[in-house]
């Protein structure tokens, strides 16, 4: 009987990236409140040619490049992002296009012409979506094989609360019957509701305000049409804008995270009944930052102890709960006990977040990256052992399966070179990450042979805002 999970793993991160404790320094923020209480040590930052098409784009060729892969036996490239370079073209168009052409002179024109590619956006948990999608449609027929590319970049206001747990990069994953990394069970389970704790809006403008504002502040004269230009002389009054910095509320999002995972681990009791969580050897969650899962699952633990004698144990260390309930939870999460389980359970999954930052949709595949390396590099031999994926997307959506890792999990993740790619960044100082972030730096600061954005189209009428991307000529 077939299993059906990932055959094989790439991962792209950008070429440069910031210090937390220089952001620390410059926010006047405690630099161990940031390493001890968050995890954050470095992030991740894309260059002024680099977006989440490029990310992706990189992700797919090292994959398909590592594994000797045949493009034409690719049926589907489903990408899940919420950094989506076009409101109607698909990122994952984009990603396949230079690809294709890299690809053209072994396999021929078009190579994926046969393939179906699509974007699916659910927050950060949209690839989880695009890989279930995907596993689906492999067990539906003979030899399939599809390939999950999570790609994103998370960007917050400067100085707001949002600001350190910023990242990027992109993980493309190989998913087909009879895996050699994990196989992954059919039990799913959900937790949705609709809510408002992060979101990204079009933003509307009218223009005649956002003119005024413009030549009050510079205290000039109202220019007419002529001296405006064409955007302001179009007959359209509204001016849509579209930020990648998001409106949030991040103590709601972390009380909507613990509800919706709450749920989905429900929702995954009912359908399997035998199913113990505790039995679980390795927690992969969705990391908005390293040390979110070990913060946001304390809960969840609490219940899963109840009624056996390590609760017994925990009382007897922490004392009641009865007389200070968040006293008593603080307690709780220094215990010897639970930090047991996090070392046991969770810690090594953390690793790659802590270096890089939240990568949006690809954040929960990287915690499965970063165990996997880090296992091999520390000569832990995971054989078998059963991994919880606790995913969670806002607005908002949780999602928990279970996989196992396969004898054969180190030969699939033998070509994956993250460590290398972390060893190569640049670092930036704050002038320039504040410059990077606010399009101030216009020159890429990093040239190598990667895929990169080369053009967006600013003359031809039919073609305004097509991107275009190529091999960086290092």
């Amino acid at each position: 009987m077939s299993t059906y999970g990932i055959d094989a793993i790439a991962v792209y991160i950008p070429k440069l990236y910031l210090d937390i404790a220089d952001l620390a320094e410059a926010r006047e923020i405690p630099y161990e409140k940031l390493r001890k209480g968050l995890g954050l040590e470095q992030m991740a930052l894309p260059d002024t040619d680099e977006d989440a098409a490029s990310f992706a784009a990189n992700a797919l060729w090292k994959l398909i490049d590592d594994n000797n892969l045949d493009p034409r036996e690719i049926g589907r490239i489903y990408v899940g992002t919420e950094s989506a370079v076009d409101g109607s073209k698909p990122t994952a168009t984009y990603a396949t296009e230079y690809v294709e052409q890299r690809l053209a002179p072994q396999y021929g024109n078009r190579c994926f012409k046969n393939c179906d590619v699509v974007d699916l956006t659910f927050a950060c948990v949209g690839a989880v979506d695009a890989m279930q999608n995907c596993l689906d449609w492999v067990k539906g027929g003979q030899n399939r094989k599809a390939i999950v590319i999570a790609s994103d970049l998370s960007k917050y206001e400067l100085h707001s609360t949002g600001e350190y747990t910023q990242g990027a990069g992109a993980v493309a994953a190989l998913i087909t019957a009879d895996p050699k990394i994990v196989c992954l069970g059919d039990t799913w389970g959900i937790g949705m509701q609709s809510v408002g704790d992060f979101f990204k809006p079009r933003r509307s403008f009218v223009k005649e305000d956002l003119l005024k504002e413009l030549t009050d502040s510079a205290a000039i004269s109202l220019p007419n049409s002529e001296q405006t230009g064409s955007l302001w002389s179009d007959p359209h009054r509204i001016v849509n804008v579209y930020r990648e910095e998001p409106v949030f509320d991040g103590q709601y999002s972390n009380a909507c995270y613990s509800d919706r995972i709450t749920e989905a681990l429900a929702h995954y009791k009912e359908q399997k009944s035998t199913a113990n969580f505790m039995n679980w050897d390795y927690l992969v969650f969705h990391l908005p930052y390293a040390y979110h899962g070990r913060r946001i699952i304390l809960r969840n633990w609490l219940d899963w102890i109840k009624d056996t004698p390590k609760y017994e144990a925990l009382i007897a260390e922490v004392g009641n709960p009865d007389e200070d309930p968040k006293g008593w939870k603080r307690a709780v999460a220094k215990s010897s006990l639970y930090t047991k389980f996090v070392s046991d359970h969770i810690e090594i999954t953390e690793r790659a977040s802590s270096v890089i930052g939240n990568m949006y949709t690809a954040s929960i595949f990287m915690a499965l990256v970063s165990l996997l390396m880090h296992a091999q590099e520390d000569g832990i031999d995971l054989t078998g052992k059963s991994l919880g994926f606790i995913a969670y997307g806002s607005g908002s959506k949780s999602k928990v399966f279970q996989g196992e890792v396969l004898p054969s999990w180190k030969a699939g993740i033998a070509k994956m070179d993250l460590k290398k790619q972390l060893q190569a960044r640049k670092q930036v100082d704050i002038k320039t990450y504040q410059q990077l972030h606010t399009g101030a730096q216009q020159q890429p600061l990093v040239v190598s042979d990667d895929i990169v954005l080369t053009h967006i189209e600013s003359e031809k009428e039919t073609a305004i805002g097509l991107r275009t991307y190529a091999q960086n000529k290092a």
